[in-house]
């Protein structure tokens, strides 16, 4: 049984497409794309296997070349809205038991944490207002 060329290009799109699932790099992708298009430069206007693979590589590095720089500024931009603990610094919390160097309890976000102060001389007492400086396991510094 003898494959057409264009299928060749087919099963090598899938198969970049399936390692592309499985990696998660978007340069796979671009590959599959190029191979995409070899194959309709092959099946349709019936292209030889220079025209083939000329136009895989062009696609491919265009592709490349494209996204690559993209990808790169999405992954190095910061989160625009905190999360997590991270979302709890800087905010105002309420003393329910007296907080020093050793520990006591706050009121943060709605739910009571433990609490300790960052200043080891400071004791803040029951109703004040503190501020969360940091989150260190389940205490919060506060100040």
């Amino acid at each position: 049984m003898d494959i057409d060329a264009w299928l060749w290009w087919l099963i090598g799109a899938t198969a970049l497409g399936i390692a592309l699932v499985i990696t998660a790099m978007p340069e796979l992708g671009m590959l599959a794309v190029g191979a995409i298009a070899a194959a309709v430069v092959t099946g349709v206007f019936g292209g030889g296997a220079v025209a083939q693979v000329a136009v895989f590589a062009v696609i491919s590095t265009a592709g490349i070349a494209v996204v690559r720089p993209i990808a790169n500024r999405h992954r190095a931009q910061l989160p625009q809205h905190a999360t997590g603990v991270d979302a709890l610094k800087g905010r105002q919390a309420v003393v329910l038991e007296r907080v020093d160097a050793s520990g006591g309890r706050i009121k943060l976000a709605g739910e009571v944490w433990s609490a300790r102060a960052l200043d080891t001389d400071r004791a803040y007492e029951v109703g004040q207002e503190v501020d969360v400086v940091d989150i260190e396991g389940a205490t919060a510094i506060v100040m």
